[in-house]
């Protein structure tokens, strides 16, 4: 019986033995596996079986992106200006293994490669132009960085400088010209938009006087077409009465001339003719060559009336 406790106690020994020694690698990460003190492997994401007492694993390493926040550094311009930059580098492990064995301490190596290039870089720039070249700093930055750490198996992906702090008389100056400057800006803005409204007023007026002139010109032109269609009729209304007394006498000319009148007809018309004539105000008469026989009208139209 004490035999069976003991083969028990000794199989959930090597049990507990052998799953202690089954490693799962989870998702982005990998492990350095030494074998008797030496370099073996490098563990990848899955199931993986350690031999026990004689291998170990000497690191655990993550392949995500990671990004360090640099304390600011005291750097110097190129017309000795003082000032305080801090980073924040992005890098990512590549190669697990140079990331083990390469260096000692890899992100204080970084952190004091990146102090050493910021201050050479910044040391060839003068003030203005180191705060207005944010962007090619960092890719200056990043290049050098990622150069010299690719034999620690380590990737710079970024570099940002999160902050540049010039001595606080140069902040009060840069203060003091940035409020100038907005002023300056408010100021012409004020002044363009005073310029706009002018020109929208001067643009409605003249839109207006414009639309004025169109309107007495349209007004000329109606009454000048009214007063020209009111001589038009009149004009055809004189033709078309004077159409109508002609055409009335040449009808009684007509008539008369069917009817076949006598001479003491014609006599008589005649002396009304001579009568109108006399009664004018002209102050020459012409007296018919046969005035004899005015006796012999007037006794015609007498037998006429008669008749």
């Amino acid at each position: 019986m004490t035999g069976f406790v003991v083969l028990g106690i000794l199989i959930v020994v090597i049990a507990a033995f052998v799953i202690a020694n089954i490693k799962i690698v989870p998702q982005s990460k990998a492990f350095v596996i030494e074998r008797l003190g030496t370099y073996s492997t490098t563990w990848d994401t899955g199931i993986h079986v350690k031999i026990p007492f004689i291998e170990r694993i000497a690191k655990q390493v993550s392949l995500k992106e990671q990004v360090v926040d640099f304390p600011p550094q005291p750097v110097i311009t190129k017309d000795n200006v003082t000032m305080q930059i801090d980073t924040i580098v992005f890098f990512q492990i590549t190669d697990p293994k140079l990331f083990a064995y390469g260096v000692e301490k890899p992100i204080m190596a970084i952190e004091n490669l990146a102090a050493t290039t910021l201050r050479n870089i910044i040391g060839d720039m003068e003030l203005d132009h180191t705060l207005t070249s944010r962007d090619t700093i960092n890719a200056k930055i990043r290049g050098i960085l990622d150069e010299a750490t690719d034999p620690w198996g380590i990737k710079v992906t970024r570099v940002e400088l999160k902050n540049i702090l010039p001595p606080r008389e140069i902040q009060d100056a840069m203060e003091k010209q940035m409020k100038a400057e907005r002023e300056r800006r408010e100021a012409i803005l004020r002044a363009e938009g005073e310029k706009a409204s002018q020109i929208l007023i001067a643009e409605g007026q003249k839109e207006s006087q414009i639309l004025r002139a169109e309107a007495d010109k349209e007004s000329a032109i109606l009454n000048a077409e009214a007063e020209k269609e009111s001589k038009i009729r009149k004009a055809d209304g004189e033709a078309q009465a004077i159409i109508k007394v002609e055409e009335a006498r040449a009808k009684a000319i007509n008539l008369i001339n069917e009817a076949a009148p006598g001479e003491g007809y014609l006599n008589l018309k005649g002396l009304e003719a001579f009568e109108k004539a006399a009664d004018g105000q002209s102050t020459k008469l012409i007296i018919p060559s046969n005035l004899q026989n005015l006796a012999g009208i007037a006794a015609s139209a007498k037998e006429i009336l008669k008749d």
